[in-house]
């Protein structure tokens, strides 16, 4: 049996005996085989390792290299054929960074945080490798991102089991994880008050201030400051419903005559969106309209993470599941871009469930044909997907979501520390990816529900061209175009879009 140490400096095991790999492409080659679960072209681990190199001598340096490796472990551990590197059959494989994914995975949260004792690979790179970096650059994220919202999972069950001390231990791992997210703060205030501890909690809120204020030179916002003068302006409770076997995370605020259901986009983290002064400002205008029920779904923000693609079949079963967990019988659903075409679904197998049907700044059609010209091409949408994923864990394409902020530090750091919270990178990829290859344009002529589409001036994420074909294929929907301005994860154009919610509710 193999063993893997990698979350942290990496360390390598076999039957329990140390084994020292003081080659470092080496150690690389046997984590990449390890975390690829299968057989990898060795044309692909010799430019991996060695992209400077040209084939020939790229291939004799990989010889060597295993060479090493089967010195350092005493036998033949890879398996090597004239195409192809695999760890060899039969050798068992133990790593860290797996056995947490399987603990996030079960719901074994504090196996998870017992677990994680280190980023991944810390401490170990290939400057020279830029391919390598950038592999387990994503993976580190990854790891981090599931960290992340394990425990802050962890602080609100152990606070509403009244485990107060075990809630603090977590949250102050938290805020030392993301010192400049303010959602990572409130945790680790409320958890002091929990524990009755009002000096460390106002402590805590004088360091957020401080590190707010050198660091990016904002003052923190309201809703950290309110919990401090015990105001109701606290984020709302989450709760979980299971649908598929997979744990939704939900809210729900207000508590109107009308029910409006929230279908994010993009990305989402129901605790993070209230993070923005003008996202909290826009939810809370619409909870005056009606009760507002807000969820993140599969794969995103606090939901559970999913070993498959989204689809719009499933966003409409998160939908429905969210929907009778609430107690909701009749809705006006909101699908903001992404998604609308899970919302579009839902409309079409449950329309005895909706009050009226908004589509924000959302589409038919993920990628573009002859007869649908209004998105990118699949090759311009990869492309596009790319350079998103190179600049995750920053403000990534702020300037093609939220334009009219994106010159705006506290909106900037919010952005990114929402990337970081609400997926992890391959997430994004495969919502990335499902979203390319959606396609509900047979279903807009079945909506029976009233319906309006709302569209940004100017949108950069959806072309406006988008969002007037789906009022056109829709039967009776009606058509709108707003200006810009408001929240990042809605797109701007909040006044609209409340306004034509509030016509929803109120049947006009």
């Amino acid at each position: 049996m193999i063993q893997l140490r990698l979350l942290g400096f990496p360390e390598f095991r076999l039957n329990g005996r140390s084994v020292e790999l003081a080659l470092r492409k080496a150690a690389a080659l046997v984590i990449y085989l390890a975390e690829a679960g299968g057989p990898v072209a060795r044309e692909v681990a010799a430019t991996l390792l060695w992209p400077e190199a040209d084939a020939e001598a790229a291939r004799a340096r990989l010889r060597r290299t295993l060479y090493k490796i089967r010195i350092a472990f005493g036998e033949e551990v890879i398996a090597a054929s004239a195409a192809s590197l695999s760890l060899r059959p039969g050798v068992s494989i133990e790593a860290d960074s797996r056995a947490f994914d399987h603990a996030c995975d079960a719901g074994l949260l504090d196996d998870a945080a017992g677990l994680y004792a280190g980023d991944y690979l810390a401490g170990f790179s290939l400057p020279d490798c830029p391919e390598f970096e950038e592999w387990v650059f994503f993976r580190r994220e990854a790891l981090r991102s599931r960290l992340v919202q394990t425990l802050e999972r962890l602080v609100e069950a152990k606070i509403g089991r009244g485990d107060a001390r075990g809630a603090v231990l977590h949250a102050t791992r938290l805020a030392a994880l993301d010192p400049l997210s303010e959602s990572a703060h409130r945790h680790l205030i409320r958890a002091h008050l929990a524990a009755g501890d009002r000096a460390a909690a106002e402590r805590q809120g004088e360091i957020c201030t401080r590190l707010l204020r050198d660091e990016l030179g904002v003052a923190p916002d309201p809703a950290t400051l309110a919990l401090l003068r015990a105001s109701d302006a606290e984020v709302p409770r989450t709760r979980y419903v299971a649908v598929d076997g997979i744990h939704i995370a939900y809210q729900t605020i207000g508590s109107g005559p009308a029910d409006i259901v929230l279908v994010p986009g993009f990305i989402s983290h129901v605790e993070r969106i209230w993070e923005d002064r003008s996202c909290r400002a826009w939810l809370n205008s619409v909870s005056r309209l009606g009760r507002l029920i807000l969820f993140d779904r599969r794969g995103m923000g606090l939901s559970d993470r999913v070993g498959a693609r989204p689809t719009v079949e499933a966003t409409a079963r998160d939908i429905l599941a969210v929907m009778d967990a609430a107690g909701s019988r009749r809705a006006v659903l909101v699908g903001a871009s992404e998604g609308g075409p899970g919302c579009i679904r839902f409309a079409v197998d449950h329309p005895d469930r909706l009050i009226g049907l908004v589509l924000w700044g959302s589409l038919a059609k993920g990628s573009r044909t002859p007869d649908y010209p209004f998105a990118l091409t699949s090759a311009q949408y990869d492309l596009w997907q790319q350079r998103l994923l190179a600049g995750w864990g920053g403000p990534a394409e702020i300037e093609t979501f939220a334009p009219s902020v994106a010159a705006d530090r506290q909106a900037r750091a919010w952005w990114a520390g929402l990337l970081r919270a609400a997926p992890r990178p391959g997430a994004v990829a495969g919502l990335l990816q499902a979203l390319r290859d959606t396609d509900v344009r047979p279903l807009l002529s079945k909506v029976s529900a009233k319906t309006l589409v709302l569209h940004r001036r100017g949108d950069r994420a959806v072309r406006i061209e988008a969002g007037r074909y789906l009022a056109a294929k829709i039967p009776g929907a009606r058509f709108v175009e707003v200006e810009g301005g408001g929240p990042l994860v809605l797109g701007g154009g909040a006044g609209g879009a409340a306004g034509g919610i509030g016509g929803m509710t109120s049947g006009r």
